[in-house]
């Protein structure tokens, strides 16, 4: 099957995701599920505790490795909630556009599109 640009250039745009609706929710659905499996979430919550912190290295740079599985995994809520962890260990979009190209030159296309996704969720979220 062959696709023309002219195809796609009637397309409509896609409405913005919001992001941060989208944290709230899955923070919803969180809690939901600590009170449905408490011991398994209270685990899971102790390795990402003792993963995430400083060591050899950086949190920040733990966090765009976090960030960038997450996007090859093309999972959405994990990309949503490290570029909130990424923001708060302080990327900078500049850090952030280099790991996205890494994950690109790793990922093909598919990771192509998931870039997009990560860098409109941090430009939402690094917004004031």
């Amino acid at each position: 099957m062959v696709l023309s640009s002219v195809a796609f250039a009637a397309e409509k745009p896609q409405k913005q995701v919001d992001y941060k609706n989208a944290a709230r929710q899955a923070g919803l659905r969180g809690k939901k599920l600590r009170e449905a499996a408490p011991e398994t979430m209270q685990a899971f919550g102790g390795l990402a505790g003792a993963v995430l912190k400083e060591g050899a290295l950086s949190l920040k740079t733990k966090e765009l490795i976090a960030l960038m599985l997450g996007l090859q995994a093309h999972c959405e809520m994990c990309i949503n909630s490290h570029v909130q962890n990424a923001i708060k260990a302080g990327v900078t979009r500049e850090e952030l556009a280099e790991a996205l190209g890494v994950a690109v030159l790793m990922g093909g296309g598919p990771s192509s599109a998931y870039a997009g996704i990560v860098l409109e969720a941090y430009d939402q979220f690094s917004a004031k």
